[in-house]
C-alpha cells in the first residue's frame, strides 16, 4: 500500500495541488518506506514552498539522522525549533529539543 500511495503523491507532484502539505506527505511516506535519501528531498522541498512548517523541519531531522547526517539532523532541528517558536507550536518545539539533546 506504501508504494501506492508514493505514487499517488508523486503523480501530483508539479501540479495545482503541488504545495508543502503535498511534500511533506511524500516524504512521510518515503521515509515510512526506508527511502530516507528521497524522504529528505522531498521534505526539503516542502521546506521550500513553507520555510515555518516545523513539522517538516522536525521529520527532515529524522530523515538526516536516519542517514547518518547528525550535524544536518541537528541544523534542521534548530531550524524547527525557531519555526515552532514562531508558530507557538509548543508541542514540536520540546520534541525537537529533545532529539537535540540526544544527538551523540
Amino acid at each position: 500500500m506504501n508504494a501506492t500511495l508514493i505514487d499517488n503523491l508523486r503523480a501530483q507532484c508539479h501540479g495545482p495541488r503541488d504545495g508543502a502539505l503535498l511534500r511533506f506527505a511524500l516524504g512521510q511516506a518515503l521515509l515510512s518506506a526506508g527511502d530516507v535519501g528521497a524522504a529528505a528531498t522531498e521534505l526539503q522541498r516542502a521546506l521550500d514552498f513553507d520555510p515555518h512548517y516545523s513539522a517538516a523541519w522536525k521529520l527532515l531531522g529524522k530523515a538526516r539522522l536516519a542517514s547518518d547526517d547528525t550535524a544536518g539532523a541537528k541544523t534542521a532541528w534548530q531550524h524547527g525549533i525557531e519555526a515552532a517558536q514562531r508558530h507557538g507550536d509548543k508541542q514540536a518545539e520540546k520534541e525537537m529539543a529533545v532529539f537535540l539533546r540526544r544527538l551523540p
